[in-house]
């Protein structure tokens, strides 16, 4: 089933090139810096690693989910904050990809494709993270206009945006009954760009708030009515999901490169920390859970390519991805020792790049209760 085509094999190969020559080398400074890797985003903009699920006849690479996992899990293996940068523009592009009208396709995602630009999704707020069904963003209709109002928070890329896919509700005591979902040009009047957010990690991702103050849109540029919103945006998850496991995946492959070269390198009572089976049964669980990652992964995204967006697959690969990318992390620390925990070596970033995995886009603990009531409803199988 996951036998790579030439042309996929290809795609690999450029990415982990890129990410070698162009990402690791200034990995730690955009850390450091806490700075947009907009010279990244050119680059990978003209090599065609951005963009990659939009359709080939928006201007896109119109790459399959699973191809663009591939893509992910490389480019993470230098840096999950420039991933999470990459990956932005197709988050904020797959409601209008499922949803979105032929004239919404060909101005907003050809915006995109046709020179270097940036693209948000805006769903989160600040009392409405893993309930996306509370978010209090209010949406009035007047006439064939609408008046959105509200504060979206975690916002990816938000500060760089030319566009914001936005989800608000019409009455917020209607729940997910009452959430429809727009696309709203960044440059429309009574849109803000809040502070940036100072993170423990992905330091190269910017995040921010975005404020809506009586922003007035069109009925053209609704994307799902009142009552469908909270359905795209579900289906929205279930297809990005796999990109967060492919990014565990990458991030995991990094530590145990590291950790193994270390381990064979350092040495202690005379002989390299390699022959110590405490460091021994430490690599073979990361490789364990590297394998299992990947292989829950491109199963996810095989699913999401042959059109089942419900899969409870991209709950599985999410959350047991991004736990076992923090275990992972955590035991690469733990083989370097103190020097693990300083930032002369990359093993520190890593565990704090991990953390985040574990939170957005359905923390692991909201993954459990999707998981949980599939296996009471469904069993497993």
């Amino acid at each position: 089933m996951f036998d790579l085509s030439p042309e996929q094999e290809q795609l690999v190969q450029t990415a982990r090139k890129f990410t070698k020559d162009r990402i690791i080398p200034v990995a730690g400074e955009l850390d450091k810096k806490h700075e947009f890797p907009l010279k990244i985003c050119e680059e990978a903009f003209s090599l065609g690693l951005m963009n990659a699920e939009i359709p080939a006849e928006y201007g896109g690479l119109g790459l399959s989910t699973f191809d663009h996992c591939l893509l992910l899990e490389e480019v993470n293996y230098g840096c999950a904050g420039v991933g999470t940068t990459l990956a932005a523009n197709n988050l904020a592009c797959v409601p209008l990809i499922l949803a979105g009208s032929e004239d919404q396709k060909k101005r907003f995602l050809g915006e995109l494709t046709t020179g270097l630009s940036f693209a948000a999704y805006n769903c989160s707020e600040p009392d409405a993270g893993s309930d996306v069904a509370g978010m209090r963003t209010r949406v009035e209709q007047h006439g064939d206009d609408f008046i959105i109002t509200g504060q979206k928070r975690w916002i990816t890329n938000g500060s760089v945006a030319r566009w914001h896919t936005v989800f608000a509700t019409f009455d917020p005591k209607e729940r997910h009954k009452g959430i429809a979902a727009f696309v709203i040009p960044a440059e429309t009047p009574g849109v803000k760009v809040g502070r940036l957010e100072d993170k423990m990690g992905q330091r190269a991702s910017h995040t921010c708030d975005v404020l809506y103050e009586e922003v007035k849109i069109p009925k053209s540029l609704m994307l799902a009515p009142r009552g469908q919103g909270f359905k795209l945006a579900m289906k929205t998850f279930d297809r990005s999901r796999p990109w967060i496991a492919a990014g565990a995946a990458g991030l995991m492959r990094r530590c145990i490169d590291e950790s193994r070269a270390y381990a064979l390198d350092r040495k202690a009572f005379g002989q390299p920390i390699a022959s110590f089976q405490a460091i021994q049964f430490m690599l073979a669980d990361m490789a364990m859970k590297y394998e299992a990652t990947r292989l829950l992964m491109l199963k996810a995204a095989w699913l999401v390519d042959q059109g089942k967006l419900d899969s409870i697959t991209s709950s599985y690969a999410k959350s047991f991805g991004a736990d076992s990318a923090m275990q992972v992390a955590t035991d690469a620390v733990q083989v370097f020792g103190g020097y693990g925990y300083t930032t002369e070596y990359p093993v520190e970033k890593l565990m704090r790049d991990a953390k985040l995995l574990q939170i957005y886009e359905g923390t692991s603990q909201v993954q459990r209760m999707v998981i949980a009531r599939n296996v009471l409803a469904n069993g497993v199988g």
